[in-house]
């Protein structure tokens, strides 16, 4: 009558379903950034859109892409955060303001979580 289970995806489905709760809040929290500060594109020098490709259209690309395929979704996601804090921190000599900017990319570390305990 009782039965156990033998293969529980329980741990698997919360992994991702926490991901995918962040990478909502992560992605509606940058786009109501823009909406609400006014993006005016004609404003933007070549440095600061140098910047904006990387964070935050990169990570939202890559957020957006994890929800099918999660291994290249977080290799965007994490790969633009990257790419932000090398070129726009580093090489053009910005400061970055610390580290909150990994509290939105840390639905990416989730999904490849998840992605290396589904293939392993």
């Amino acid at each position: 009558m009782f039965s156990q289970r033998t293969n529980s995806n329980f741990p698997l489905a919360v992994i991702e379903l926490l991901a995918r709760i962040g990478s909502v809040a992560s992605v509606t929290f940058l786009v109501m950034l823009f909406v609400g500060e006014g993006f005016h594109p004609s404003e933007i020098s070549k440095n600061e859109w140098v910047g904006l490709v990387f964070f935050p259209i990169g990570v939202v690309i890559g957020m957006v892409i994890a929800w099918w395929k999660e291994g290249t979704g977080s290799a965007i996601t994490l790969g633009s955060l990257l790419g932000f804090y090398l070129v726009w921190g580093y090489f053009l000599q910005n400061h970055i303001g610390g580290w909150w900017f990994l509290a939105f990319v840390s639905p990416a570390f989730l999904f490849l979580l998840h992605w290396f305990l589904v293939c392993a």
